[in-house]
């Protein structure tokens, strides 16, 4: 984030506005970050300098805490790759609603109303491989310890499990449909110095 400095011609005064360009294709006036209900009196506007984003001081607003997922598919692309889904999500809420309403595929073939529970914990069908970050899931609930006592320590119930807390940081890395998945694939962590 910037500042523009705008000088109405002719006058003496200076106002500083500021200014923030969010994704490409948003033209909208709340992404540059400008009012609706700037007005001046008479005369042009013209630009007379911008101020770098070096040389501001503690403007930008902090982005609030937030987990970052990446939901691997259980059927590969066409080109034989995983299908991954990045999202990002506030912690303290169940991993059935981050998913919901990030529109990622939760129960495949038991999607219809009728054959899940809708979050109860009692059907089993939302079932999902934790393989990195379980350490910011809540601890298995009863629920969850009577319904995969059969299945790897890694699968939780998605509807039972609760992502860390509203402050909560770090990345989840979730199998969807662990029992339908077709391919086997390995995740790495690549350190910045590897990155090309």
């Amino acid at each position: 984030m910037g500042t523009l400095q705008l000088n109405t011609h002719g006058l003496a005064t200076t106002l500083s506005v500021p200014y923030k360009f969010n994704s490409i294709g948003s033209y909208s006036h709340k992404s540059l970050g400008l009012s609706r209900h700037l007005s001046f009196s008479r005369g042009k506007i013209r630009a007379v300098s911008t101020v770098p984003d070096s040389e501001t001081v503690a403007n930008e607003p902090e982005e609030p805490p937030a987990v970052d997922f990446a939901f691997v598919h259980s059927v590969l692309l066409p080109d034989g790759t995983p299908d991954v889904h990045l999202r990002s999500a506030c912690g303290g809420q169940k991993l059935r609603d981050i998913m919901l309403d990030n529109n990622i595929e939760l129960y495949g073939p038991y999607a219809r109303p009728l054959l899940n529970c809708a979050g109860g914990g009692t059907c089993g069908t939302c079932m999902v491989e934790v393989v990195e970050g379980k350490e910011l899931l809540t601890p298995r609930t009863e629920k969850e310890k009577e319904k995969l006592k059969r299945k790897p320590k890694t699968w939780r119930l998605a509807c039972q499990a609760t992502v860390g807390k509203p402050d909560s940081t770090g990345l989840l890395v979730i199998q969807q449909l662990p029992e339908w998945k077709a391919h086997e694939w390995t995740y790495e962590t690549i350190a910045p110095s590897e990155e090309t």
